[in-house]
Protein backbone atom coordinates (compact mmCIF):
# COMPACT_ATOMS: atom_id res chain seq x y z
CA UNK A 1 0.00 0.00 0.00
CA UNK A 2 2.87 2.23 0.63
CA UNK A 3 4.59 2.20 -2.30
CA UNK A 4 1.78 2.20 -4.28
CA UNK A 5 0.60 5.55 -2.42
CA UNK A 6 3.82 7.22 -2.73
CA UNK A 7 3.38 6.21 -6.68
CA UNK A 8 0.04 7.72 -6.62
CA UNK A 9 1.58 10.77 -4.82
CA UNK A 10 3.96 11.11 -7.54
CA UNK A 11 1.18 11.33 -10.31
CA UNK A 12 -0.51 14.07 -8.52
CA UNK A 13 2.71 15.61 -7.58
CA UNK A 14 2.44 16.82 -11.43
CA UNK A 15 -1.22 17.59 -11.79
CA UNK A 16 -0.05 20.33 -9.12
CA UNK A 17 3.14 21.20 -11.17
CA UNK A 18 0.93 21.91 -13.97
CA UNK A 19 -1.78 23.91 -11.83
CA UNK A 20 0.72 25.98 -10.49
CA UNK A 21 1.95 26.53 -14.62
CA UNK A 22 5.48 25.14 -13.67
CA UNK A 23 6.80 22.86 -16.38
CA UNK A 24 8.08 19.34 -15.64
CA UNK A 25 11.16 20.25 -17.25
CA UNK A 26 11.65 22.67 -14.79
CA UNK A 27 11.00 20.87 -11.30
CA UNK A 28 14.59 20.19 -10.73
CA UNK A 29 15.05 23.86 -10.57
CA UNK A 30 12.52 24.94 -8.59
CA UNK A 31 13.53 25.45 -4.74
CA UNK A 32 13.22 23.04 -1.89
CA UNK A 33 10.56 24.95 -0.20
CA UNK A 34 8.29 24.76 -3.15
CA UNK A 35 8.97 21.28 -3.72
CA UNK A 36 7.68 20.49 0.20
CA UNK A 37 4.76 22.16 -0.32
CA UNK A 38 3.75 20.51 -3.61
CA UNK A 39 5.18 17.44 -2.07
CA UNK A 40 2.53 17.68 0.94
CA UNK A 41 -0.43 19.49 -1.02
CA UNK A 42 -0.32 16.01 -3.73
CA UNK A 43 -0.72 14.35 -0.85
CA UNK A 44 -3.72 15.68 1.09
CA UNK A 45 -5.53 16.03 -2.13
CA UNK A 46 -4.54 11.90 -3.01
CA UNK A 47 -5.99 11.62 0.90
CA UNK A 48 -9.33 13.56 -0.46
CA UNK A 49 -9.95 11.64 -3.18
CA UNK A 50 -9.04 8.46 -1.74
CA UNK A 51 -11.56 9.44 1.48
CA UNK A 52 -14.20 10.50 -0.78
CA UNK A 53 -14.42 7.36 -2.78
CA UNK A 54 -13.54 9.19 -6.34
CA UNK A 55 -10.23 8.33 -7.27
CA UNK A 56 -9.59 7.74 -11.25
CA UNK A 57 -9.15 4.47 -12.02
CA UNK A 58 -6.59 6.05 -14.62
CA UNK A 59 -4.36 7.15 -11.93
CA UNK A 60 -4.44 3.58 -10.38
CA UNK A 61 -3.56 1.75 -13.84
CA UNK A 62 -0.78 4.54 -13.95
CA UNK A 63 0.68 4.24 -10.93
CA UNK A 64 1.57 0.93 -11.91
CA UNK A 65 3.19 1.67 -14.69
CA UNK A 66 5.08 4.15 -12.92
CA UNK A 67 6.93 2.15 -11.07
CA UNK A 68 10.06 1.55 -13.53
CA UNK A 69 10.17 5.52 -14.24
CA UNK A 70 8.64 7.35 -11.06
CA UNK A 71 10.69 10.35 -9.98
CA UNK A 72 10.94 8.29 -6.44
CA UNK A 73 12.91 5.81 -8.17
CA UNK A 74 16.80 5.93 -7.35
CA UNK A 75 19.10 7.08 -9.38
CA UNK A 76 21.47 3.45 -10.31
CA UNK A 77 22.79 1.44 -12.60
CA UNK A 78 20.36 -0.71 -15.14
CA UNK A 79 19.87 1.22 -17.91
CA UNK A 80 20.82 -0.44 -21.25
CA UNK A 81 23.93 1.44 -21.85
CA UNK A 82 25.99 -1.73 -23.13
CA UNK A 83 28.93 -3.22 -21.66
CA UNK A 84 32.41 -1.24 -22.56
CA UNK A 85 34.47 -2.24 -24.89
CA UNK A 86 38.14 -2.46 -25.22
CA UNK A 87 37.91 -1.28 -28.79
CA UNK A 88 35.96 1.56 -28.41
CA UNK A 89 37.44 4.51 -26.73
CA UNK A 90 36.09 6.37 -24.25
CA UNK A 91 35.70 9.55 -26.29
CA UNK A 92 34.13 7.36 -29.17
CA UNK A 93 31.34 6.45 -26.63
CA UNK A 94 30.66 9.36 -25.07
CA UNK A 95 30.42 11.41 -28.61
CA UNK A 96 28.02 8.27 -29.48
CA UNK A 97 26.04 8.28 -26.60
CA UNK A 98 25.90 12.37 -27.65
CA UNK A 99 24.59 12.03 -30.90
CA UNK A 100 21.90 10.11 -29.68
CA UNK A 101 21.32 12.57 -27.14
CA UNK A 102 20.77 15.05 -30.17
CA UNK A 103 18.86 13.10 -32.56
CA UNK A 104 16.38 12.50 -29.76
CA UNK A 105 16.12 16.31 -28.86
CA UNK A 106 16.08 17.12 -32.89
CA UNK A 107 19.36 19.39 -32.56
CA UNK A 108 23.25 19.76 -33.49
CA UNK A 109 26.33 19.93 -31.77
CA UNK A 110 28.33 22.98 -31.84
CA UNK A 111 31.46 22.89 -34.54
CA UNK A 112 35.01 22.27 -33.27
CA UNK A 113 36.77 24.82 -31.32
CA UNK A 114 39.96 26.81 -32.86
CA UNK A 115 42.84 25.37 -32.24
CA UNK A 116 43.98 28.56 -29.59
CA UNK A 117 40.67 27.98 -28.03
CA UNK A 118 41.30 24.66 -27.05
CA UNK A 119 44.71 24.99 -26.36
CA UNK A 120 43.55 27.72 -23.54
CA UNK A 121 40.37 25.47 -22.59
CA UNK A 122 42.86 22.47 -22.12
CA UNK A 123 45.44 23.77 -20.01
CA UNK A 124 43.49 25.77 -17.89
CA UNK A 125 41.45 22.34 -17.29
CA UNK A 126 44.43 20.03 -17.03
CA UNK A 127 47.28 22.19 -15.66
CA UNK A 128 45.24 24.77 -13.97
CA UNK A 129 46.29 27.82 -15.86
CA UNK A 130 47.14 29.53 -18.94
CA UNK A 131 49.39 28.37 -21.45
CA UNK A 132 52.77 30.53 -21.46
CA UNK A 133 53.28 32.38 -23.92
CA UNK A 134 56.21 30.01 -24.83
CA UNK A 135 53.77 27.24 -24.67
CA UNK A 136 51.42 29.52 -26.96
CA UNK A 137 54.24 29.56 -29.40
CA UNK A 138 55.34 26.75 -29.14
CA UNK A 139 51.33 25.02 -29.89
CA UNK A 140 51.06 27.65 -32.98
CA UNK A 141 54.76 26.09 -34.05
CA UNK A 142 54.07 23.00 -34.39
CA UNK A 143 51.89 20.26 -35.81
CA UNK A 144 49.26 21.67 -33.03
CA UNK A 145 48.15 17.63 -32.55
CA UNK A 146 45.66 17.64 -29.59
CA UNK A 147 46.05 13.79 -28.51
CA UNK A 148 49.84 14.56 -27.39
CA UNK A 149 48.49 17.69 -25.59
CA UNK A 150 46.62 16.18 -23.82
CA UNK A 151 48.97 13.23 -22.86
CA UNK A 152 52.02 15.70 -22.09
CA UNK A 153 49.67 18.08 -19.52
CA UNK A 154 48.26 14.76 -18.36
CA UNK A 155 51.80 13.82 -17.14
CA UNK A 156 52.59 17.04 -15.83
CA UNK A 157 53.66 18.32 -12.35
CA UNK A 158 50.68 20.88 -13.33
CA UNK A 159 47.86 18.28 -13.66
CA UNK A 160 49.30 16.66 -9.87
CA UNK A 161 48.41 20.25 -8.63
CA UNK A 162 45.49 21.14 -9.83
CA UNK A 163 43.55 17.96 -9.31
CA UNK A 164 45.04 18.51 -6.15
CA UNK A 165 43.49 21.78 -5.54
CA UNK A 166 40.07 20.08 -6.90
CA UNK A 167 39.71 16.92 -4.51
CA UNK A 168 41.21 18.85 -1.51
CA UNK A 169 38.37 21.29 -1.89
CA UNK A 170 35.33 18.35 -2.84
CA UNK A 171 36.48 16.68 -0.17
CA UNK A 172 37.33 19.14 2.55
CA UNK A 173 35.61 22.57 1.63
CA UNK A 174 37.26 25.52 1.71
CA UNK A 175 38.67 26.50 4.68
CA UNK A 176 40.54 29.63 6.83
CA UNK A 177 44.28 30.35 5.69
CA UNK A 178 45.24 28.83 9.44
CA UNK A 179 43.30 25.40 8.00
CA UNK A 180 45.11 25.41 4.75
CA UNK A 181 48.03 25.21 6.50
CA UNK A 182 46.91 22.53 8.88
CA UNK A 183 46.74 20.54 6.06
CA UNK A 184 50.07 21.09 4.94
CA UNK A 185 51.96 20.51 8.14
CA UNK A 186 49.65 17.58 8.42
CA UNK A 187 50.73 15.77 5.47
CA UNK A 188 46.93 16.14 3.68
CA UNK A 189 47.77 17.89 0.77
CA UNK A 190 50.86 15.97 0.03
CA UNK A 191 48.92 12.34 0.41
CA UNK A 192 46.51 14.33 -2.15
CA UNK A 193 49.46 14.97 -4.67
CA UNK A 194 51.00 11.88 -4.19
CA UNK A 195 47.85 9.99 -4.84
CA UNK A 196 47.54 12.00 -8.09
CA UNK A 197 50.84 11.43 -9.19
CA UNK A 198 51.12 7.83 -8.86
CA UNK A 199 47.78 7.32 -10.50
CA UNK A 200 46.23 5.82 -7.56
CA UNK A 201 43.10 4.30 -8.19
CA UNK A 202 39.67 6.55 -6.56
CA UNK A 203 38.53 3.39 -4.96
CA UNK A 204 41.31 2.77 -2.72
CA UNK A 205 41.63 6.62 -2.43
CA UNK A 206 38.40 6.93 -1.15
CA UNK A 207 39.48 3.14 1.21
CA UNK A 208 42.64 4.88 2.76
CA UNK A 209 40.68 8.24 3.84
CA UNK A 210 37.89 6.48 5.52
CA UNK A 211 39.57 3.30 6.97
CA UNK A 212 42.27 5.64 8.35
CA UNK A 213 44.88 3.35 9.14
CA UNK A 214 47.69 3.98 6.85
CA UNK A 215 50.61 0.88 6.39
CA UNK A 216 53.34 3.26 6.16
CA UNK A 217 54.33 6.77 6.96
CA UNK A 218 53.77 8.36 3.15
CA UNK A 219 50.05 7.43 3.37
CA UNK A 220 49.43 9.21 6.79
CA UNK A 221 48.11 11.96 5.27
CA UNK A 222 45.38 10.26 4.82
CA UNK A 223 43.80 10.67 8.49
CA UNK A 224 43.41 14.03 8.11
CA UNK A 225 40.20 13.75 5.99
CA UNK A 226 38.51 12.56 9.31
CA UNK A 227 40.62 14.08 11.86
CA UNK A 228 39.69 17.81 10.60
CA UNK A 229 36.34 17.44 11.72
CA UNK A 230 37.32 16.82 14.68
CA UNK A 231 34.91 13.73 16.29
CA UNK A 232 31.83 15.99 14.88
CA UNK A 233 30.40 12.19 13.32
CA UNK A 234 27.33 14.22 11.60
CA UNK A 235 29.87 16.13 10.12
CA UNK A 236 31.73 13.85 9.42
CA UNK A 237 28.52 11.49 7.66
CA UNK A 238 27.52 14.60 5.79
CA UNK A 239 30.86 14.94 4.00
CA UNK A 240 31.44 11.22 3.00
CA UNK A 241 27.57 11.40 1.19
CA UNK A 242 28.23 13.78 -1.20
CA UNK A 243 31.56 13.15 -2.12
CA UNK A 244 31.83 9.72 -2.06
CA UNK A 245 28.75 8.73 -3.02
CA UNK A 246 27.39 11.75 -4.87
CA UNK A 247 23.73 12.09 -2.22
CA UNK A 248 23.23 14.38 0.03
CA UNK A 249 21.51 13.21 3.25
CA UNK A 250 21.63 16.24 5.73
CA UNK A 251 17.86 16.64 5.10
CA UNK A 252 17.31 13.27 6.44
CA UNK A 253 18.69 14.10 10.03
CA UNK A 254 15.31 14.41 11.40
CA UNK A 255 12.69 12.31 9.19
CA UNK A 256 13.35 10.78 5.76
CA UNK A 257 13.86 12.61 2.59
CA UNK A 258 10.49 14.46 1.88
CA UNK A 259 11.65 14.85 -2.09
CA UNK A 260 13.72 11.83 -2.45
CA UNK A 261 11.93 8.99 -1.29
CA UNK A 262 15.47 6.38 -1.41
CA UNK A 263 17.03 8.42 1.16
CA UNK A 264 15.66 7.80 4.44
CA UNK A 265 16.33 8.94 8.00
CA UNK A 266 18.05 5.06 8.97
CA UNK A 267 21.04 6.12 6.28
CA UNK A 268 21.75 9.56 8.19
CA UNK A 269 22.27 7.91 11.53
CA UNK A 270 23.01 4.54 9.92
CA UNK A 271 25.95 6.39 8.32
CA UNK A 272 26.78 8.56 11.30
CA UNK A 273 27.27 5.02 13.95
CA UNK A 274 29.78 3.57 11.40
CA UNK A 275 31.96 6.52 12.60
CA UNK A 276 31.10 7.32 15.94
CA UNK A 277 33.24 5.38 18.21
CA UNK A 278 36.38 7.54 16.59
CA UNK A 279 38.17 9.60 18.16
CA UNK A 280 41.11 12.26 16.91
CA UNK A 281 44.48 11.18 19.10
CA UNK A 282 47.97 11.81 18.98
CA UNK A 283 50.18 8.87 18.79
CA UNK A 284 53.82 9.74 19.31
CA UNK A 285 53.91 12.06 16.88
CA UNK A 286 51.61 11.25 14.54
CA UNK A 287 48.03 12.24 14.16
CA UNK A 288 45.68 9.34 14.57
CA UNK A 289 41.47 8.46 14.62
CA UNK A 290 41.63 5.60 17.25
CA UNK A 291 38.42 3.41 17.23
CA UNK A 292 36.56 2.09 20.34
CA UNK A 293 35.46 -1.66 20.50
CA UNK A 294 32.74 -0.50 22.15
CA UNK A 295 29.63 1.98 22.25
CA UNK A 296 27.52 3.91 19.74
CA UNK A 297 24.56 2.75 20.72
CA UNK A 298 21.86 5.37 20.44
CA UNK A 299 17.82 5.74 19.27
CA UNK A 300 16.94 8.40 17.14
CA UNK A 301 13.52 9.56 16.38
CA UNK A 302 11.38 11.22 13.55
CA UNK A 303 9.44 14.32 14.04
CA UNK A 304 6.16 11.81 15.02
CA UNK A 305 8.28 11.24 18.36
CA UNK A 306 8.96 7.45 17.55
CA UNK A 307 12.25 6.26 17.74
CA UNK A 308 14.56 3.63 16.17
CA UNK A 309 17.83 2.01 16.91
CA UNK A 310 20.61 3.56 14.97
CA UNK A 311 21.40 -0.01 12.90
CA UNK A 312 24.64 0.25 10.69
CA UNK A 313 22.82 1.03 7.55
CA UNK A 314 22.76 2.98 4.77
CA UNK A 315 21.27 3.43 1.35
CA UNK A 316 21.13 1.08 -1.03
CA UNK A 317 23.64 -1.10 0.77
CA UNK A 318 22.63 -4.31 3.08
CA UNK A 319 22.67 -3.74 6.90
CA UNK A 320 25.91 -4.38 8.56
CA UNK A 321 24.89 -6.81 11.48
CA UNK A 322 25.79 -6.21 14.53
CA UNK A 323 25.49 -7.25 18.47
CA UNK A 324 23.61 -4.81 20.36
CA UNK A 325 23.91 -4.67 24.09
CA UNK A 326 20.23 -5.50 25.66
CA UNK A 327 18.80 -2.34 27.55
CA UNK A 328 20.59 -1.25 30.61
CA UNK A 329 23.49 -3.60 29.78
CA UNK A 330 26.70 -1.86 30.37
CA UNK A 331 29.71 -2.40 28.16
CA UNK A 332 32.82 -2.86 29.24
CA UNK A 333 36.59 -2.27 27.33
CA UNK A 334 38.58 -5.36 27.53
CA UNK A 335 41.89 -6.35 25.75
CA UNK A 336 39.70 -9.14 24.08
CA UNK A 337 38.11 -6.82 22.18
CA UNK A 338 41.13 -5.92 19.70
CA UNK A 339 43.59 -7.26 17.78
CA UNK A 340 47.08 -5.41 16.82
CA UNK A 341 47.88 -3.91 14.26
CA UNK A 342 50.75 -3.39 11.61
CA UNK A 343 50.93 0.55 11.51
CA UNK A 344 53.01 3.49 12.18
CA UNK A 345 50.32 5.23 14.04
CA UNK A 346 47.63 2.50 15.03
CA UNK A 347 49.04 -0.53 17.63
CA UNK A 348 45.52 -2.39 17.49
CA UNK A 349 41.93 -2.34 16.22
CA UNK A 350 38.57 -3.55 16.98
CA UNK A 351 37.91 -7.26 16.26
CA UNK A 352 34.90 -5.51 15.05
CA UNK A 353 35.51 -2.12 13.88
CA UNK A 354 32.71 -0.52 12.01
CA UNK A 355 35.02 1.72 9.91
CA UNK A 356 36.22 -1.49 8.29
CA UNK A 357 32.74 -2.86 8.12
CA UNK A 358 31.74 0.02 6.10
CA UNK A 359 34.79 0.18 3.84
CA UNK A 360 34.54 -3.50 3.10
CA UNK A 361 31.04 -4.46 2.89
CA UNK A 362 29.34 -1.01 1.83
CA UNK A 363 32.09 1.06 -0.14
CA UNK A 364 34.00 -1.39 -1.81
CA UNK A 365 30.88 -2.53 -4.23
CA UNK A 366 28.39 0.47 -3.93
CA UNK A 367 26.95 1.16 -7.56
CA UNK A 368 26.89 4.35 -6.50
CA UNK A 369 31.40 5.05 -5.71
CA UNK A 370 31.73 4.73 -9.64
CA UNK A 371 28.79 6.61 -10.53
CA UNK A 372 30.22 9.52 -8.56
CA UNK A 373 33.06 9.27 -9.53
CA UNK A 374 32.43 9.52 -13.26
CA UNK A 375 30.24 12.40 -12.66
CA UNK A 376 31.87 14.61 -10.62
CA UNK A 377 34.75 14.26 -13.35
CA UNK A 378 32.92 14.89 -16.38
CA UNK A 379 31.09 18.47 -14.81
CA UNK A 380 34.89 19.55 -13.66
CA UNK A 381 35.52 19.23 -17.29
CA UNK A 382 32.04 19.92 -18.93
CA UNK A 383 30.64 22.88 -16.54
CA UNK A 384 27.86 20.38 -14.86
CA UNK A 385 27.51 16.56 -14.06
CA UNK A 386 25.14 14.50 -16.05
CA UNK A 387 23.71 14.46 -13.13
CA UNK A 388 23.35 17.96 -11.96
CA UNK A 389 23.93 19.19 -9.32
CA UNK A 390 27.02 17.01 -9.24
CA UNK A 391 26.13 15.95 -5.30
CA UNK A 392 22.45 15.40 -5.26
CA UNK A 393 22.28 12.11 -7.66
CA UNK A 394 19.00 11.58 -6.12
CA UNK A 395 15.94 10.56 -7.21
CA UNK A 396 14.67 14.10 -7.63
CA UNK A 397 17.78 15.19 -9.85
CA UNK A 398 17.73 12.77 -13.03
CA UNK A 399 20.82 11.83 -15.45
CA UNK A 400 20.25 13.94 -18.93
CA UNK A 401 22.36 10.99 -20.44
CA UNK A 402 21.89 8.09 -18.18
CA UNK A 403 23.05 5.33 -21.13
CA UNK A 404 26.10 7.12 -20.88
CA UNK A 405 26.81 7.89 -17.19
CA UNK A 406 26.39 4.26 -16.84
CA UNK A 407 28.80 3.27 -19.33
CA UNK A 408 31.73 5.73 -18.31
CA UNK A 409 30.89 3.86 -14.33
CA UNK A 410 31.31 0.44 -16.06
CA UNK A 411 34.29 1.48 -17.51
CA UNK A 412 35.75 3.41 -14.28
CA UNK A 413 35.20 -0.19 -12.39
CA UNK A 414 36.94 -2.16 -15.33
CA UNK A 415 39.71 0.17 -15.27
CA UNK A 416 40.31 0.26 -11.28
CA UNK A 417 39.02 3.64 -10.99
CA UNK A 418 42.03 5.21 -13.29
CA UNK A 419 41.78 9.01 -13.53
CA UNK A 420 43.58 9.70 -16.32
CA UNK A 421 41.86 7.09 -18.31
CA UNK A 422 38.87 9.36 -17.48
CA UNK A 423 40.18 13.04 -18.13
CA UNK A 424 42.11 11.57 -21.33
CA UNK A 425 38.45 10.23 -22.84
CA UNK A 426 36.45 12.93 -21.68
CA UNK A 427 39.04 15.73 -23.12
CA UNK A 428 39.17 13.69 -26.60
CA UNK A 429 35.48 13.84 -27.12
CA UNK A 430 33.89 16.00 -29.64
CA UNK A 431 31.31 16.92 -26.99
CA UNK A 432 34.54 18.72 -25.03
CA UNK A 433 35.68 19.78 -28.08
CA UNK A 434 33.32 22.06 -29.59
CA UNK A 435 32.54 25.72 -29.56
CA UNK A 436 30.94 27.45 -26.94
CA UNK A 437 29.02 29.33 -28.75
CA UNK A 438 25.11 28.15 -28.48
CA UNK A 439 23.11 27.77 -32.23
CA UNK A 440 19.72 29.91 -32.03
CA UNK A 441 17.18 27.42 -30.51
CA UNK A 442 19.53 25.74 -28.16
CA UNK A 443 18.43 26.37 -24.61
CA UNK A 444 18.92 23.41 -22.38
CA UNK A 445 22.55 23.13 -21.04
CA UNK A 446 21.93 19.57 -20.46
CA UNK A 447 21.90 18.72 -23.69
CA UNK A 448 25.74 19.57 -24.04
CA UNK A 449 25.10 20.62 -27.41
CA UNK A 450 27.81 23.74 -26.88
CA UNK A 451 30.63 23.71 -24.95
CA UNK A 452 29.84 25.36 -21.63
CA UNK A 453 31.59 28.59 -20.21
CA UNK A 454 32.42 28.61 -16.45
CA UNK A 455 34.36 30.37 -14.09
CA UNK A 456 37.53 30.14 -13.27
CA UNK A 457 38.12 28.41 -9.83
CA UNK A 458 40.10 31.40 -7.61
CA UNK A 459 43.50 29.08 -7.94
CA UNK A 460 43.12 28.66 -11.77
CA UNK A 461 42.75 32.67 -11.53
CA UNK A 462 45.41 33.35 -9.87
CA UNK A 463 47.25 31.07 -11.67
CA UNK A 464 46.66 32.41 -14.33
CA UNK A 465 47.02 36.07 -13.28
CA UNK A 466 50.65 35.53 -12.55
CA UNK A 467 50.96 33.42 -15.49
CA UNK A 468 49.58 36.63 -17.73
CA UNK A 469 51.79 39.22 -15.81
CA UNK A 470 55.03 37.29 -15.18
CA UNK A 471 55.21 34.35 -18.15
CA UNK A 472 56.01 31.64 -15.11
CA UNK A 473 53.07 29.86 -13.27
CA UNK A 474 53.54 30.03 -9.33
CA UNK A 475 51.42 29.84 -6.16
CA UNK A 476 51.64 33.36 -5.05
CA UNK A 477 47.97 34.58 -5.48
CA UNK A 478 46.10 31.69 -4.31
CA UNK A 479 45.28 32.44 -0.91
CA UNK A 480 43.48 35.85 -2.56
CA UNK A 481 42.06 34.58 -4.92
CA UNK A 482 40.42 31.67 -3.44
CA UNK A 483 39.26 33.36 -0.45
CA UNK A 484 37.22 35.58 -3.00
CA UNK A 485 36.73 32.90 -5.32
CA UNK A 486 35.68 30.00 -3.32
CA UNK A 487 33.35 28.06 -5.16
CA UNK A 488 34.18 24.82 -7.17
CA UNK A 489 31.42 23.33 -9.31
CA UNK A 490 28.47 26.16 -8.14
CA UNK A 491 25.29 24.75 -9.03
CA UNK A 492 24.81 28.32 -10.65
CA UNK A 493 27.58 30.74 -11.44
CA UNK A 494 26.32 34.07 -10.30
CA UNK A 495 28.74 37.04 -10.12
CA UNK A 496 28.23 39.00 -6.47
CA UNK A 497 28.84 42.91 -5.99
CA UNK A 498 31.87 41.02 -3.57
CA UNK A 499 33.28 39.68 -6.88
CA UNK A 500 33.46 43.27 -8.29
CA UNK A 501 34.41 45.00 -6.04
CA UNK A 502 37.62 42.69 -5.13
CA UNK A 503 37.99 43.18 -9.16
CA UNK A 504 37.88 46.92 -9.61
CA UNK A 505 39.37 47.90 -6.12
CA UNK A 506 41.43 45.70 -4.57
CA UNK A 507 44.87 46.25 -3.18
CA UNK A 508 46.27 42.83 -3.36
CA UNK A 509 45.05 42.81 -6.99
CA UNK A 510 46.75 46.21 -7.67
CA UNK A 511 50.02 45.55 -5.73
CA UNK A 512 50.16 42.14 -8.14
CA UNK A 513 50.25 44.26 -11.08
CA UNK A 514 52.43 46.77 -9.84
CA UNK A 515 55.04 44.47 -8.69
CA UNK A 516 55.26 42.80 -12.01
CA UNK A 517 58.15 44.73 -13.15
CA UNK A 518 60.86 43.44 -13.94
CA UNK A 519 62.14 43.70 -17.21
CA UNK A 520 60.68 40.24 -18.78
CA UNK A 521 57.39 40.80 -16.83
CA UNK A 522 54.10 41.82 -19.16
CA UNK A 523 54.13 45.43 -18.69
CA UNK A 524 57.63 46.03 -19.14
CA UNK A 525 57.99 44.12 -22.24
CA UNK A 526 54.82 45.42 -24.10
CA UNK A 527 56.60 48.70 -23.33
CA UNK A 528 59.84 47.97 -25.25
CA UNK A 529 57.85 47.39 -28.23
CA UNK A 530 57.91 50.55 -30.41
CA UNK A 531 54.66 50.02 -32.37
CA UNK A 532 51.46 50.64 -30.63
CA UNK A 533 49.89 48.20 -32.48
CA UNK A 534 51.73 45.61 -31.54
CA UNK A 535 51.52 46.12 -27.93
CA UNK A 536 47.88 45.79 -28.15
CA UNK A 537 48.45 42.46 -30.40
CA UNK A 538 50.84 40.66 -27.72
CA UNK A 539 48.66 41.89 -24.54
CA UNK A 540 45.65 39.86 -26.53
CA UNK A 541 47.88 37.22 -27.14
CA UNK A 542 49.37 37.02 -23.63
CA UNK A 543 45.90 37.23 -21.79
CA UNK A 544 43.91 35.60 -24.38
CA UNK A 545 45.38 33.76 -27.20
CA UNK A 546 43.99 35.83 -30.00
CA UNK A 547 44.18 38.72 -31.77
CA UNK A 548 42.11 41.88 -30.80
CA UNK A 549 39.36 42.86 -33.30
CA UNK A 550 39.25 45.96 -34.84
CA UNK A 551 36.79 47.48 -32.24
CA UNK A 552 39.31 46.75 -29.37
CA UNK A 553 42.06 48.02 -31.30
CA UNK A 554 40.82 50.85 -31.66
CA UNK A 555 39.63 51.34 -28.35
CA UNK A 556 42.70 50.47 -26.46
CA UNK A 557 44.84 52.42 -28.33
CA UNK A 558 43.12 55.75 -27.91
CA UNK A 559 43.32 55.08 -24.76
CA UNK A 560 47.15 54.79 -24.19
CA UNK A 561 47.55 57.46 -26.79
CA UNK A 562 45.52 59.87 -24.79
CA UNK A 563 48.21 59.19 -21.95
CA UNK A 564 51.32 59.29 -23.51
CA UNK A 565 52.57 60.76 -20.06
CA UNK A 566 52.34 58.24 -17.89
CA UNK A 567 52.42 55.13 -20.34
CA UNK A 568 53.15 52.49 -17.49
CA UNK A 569 50.40 53.03 -15.55
CA UNK A 570 47.91 53.58 -18.36
CA UNK A 571 49.29 49.82 -19.76
CA UNK A 572 48.95 48.63 -16.32
CA UNK A 573 45.04 50.04 -16.11
CA UNK A 574 44.12 48.36 -19.62
CA UNK A 575 46.17 44.91 -18.04
CA UNK A 576 43.83 45.15 -14.79
CA UNK A 577 40.83 45.48 -16.99
CA UNK A 578 41.26 42.72 -19.52
CA UNK A 579 42.16 40.59 -16.49
CA UNK A 580 39.19 41.50 -14.66
CA UNK A 581 37.25 40.74 -18.24
CA UNK A 582 34.48 38.20 -18.16
CA UNK A 583 37.02 36.51 -21.47
CA UNK A 584 39.76 36.24 -18.70
CA UNK A 585 37.57 34.93 -15.71
CA UNK A 586 35.86 32.12 -17.82
CA UNK A 587 36.91 28.91 -19.62
CA UNK A 588 35.06 28.68 -22.83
Amino acid sequence: MDDWFLRCVRIMERQVFQILELSESVQPDVGVFEKYFVHRLAGFLLLLLLSADVLSPRITEASDGESQSSASQPILVGVEAGEPSSSERISDAIDRFMKQGYDQRGIEGSARCEDTVFLRRLYLDLAGRIPTHAEFESWLSGDRNRTELIDHLLDSEDFVQHFADLFDTLLMGRASENQYRQRDQNQWRAYLEAAIREGRPWSQVVQEILLARPNDLSTKGAVWYLYERNDDFQKIAEAISPSIFGVRIECAQCHDHMMADEIKQAHYWGLVAFFNRGKNAKNGDALAVNESAIGGFSEFADLSGSSTPNYLSFLEAETVSEDRPAAGEEQKESDELYISHRSPIVDRVPLFSRREKFVEEVVKDHPRLALAFVNRVWALLMGRGLVHPFDEMDSMHRPSHPELLDWLAQDSRDSDYDLRRLVRGIVRSQAYQQTSYRKPGLEDPASFAWYLERPLTGEQMARSAVVALRGSASTEAISVFREQFPDVLPKDHVSTVRDALFLSNSKEFEQLIQASDQPEHLVPSLLEIESRESQIKMLFERLFARDPDASELREVMQYLDLRNERLEQAMQQVVWSLLTSAEFRLNH
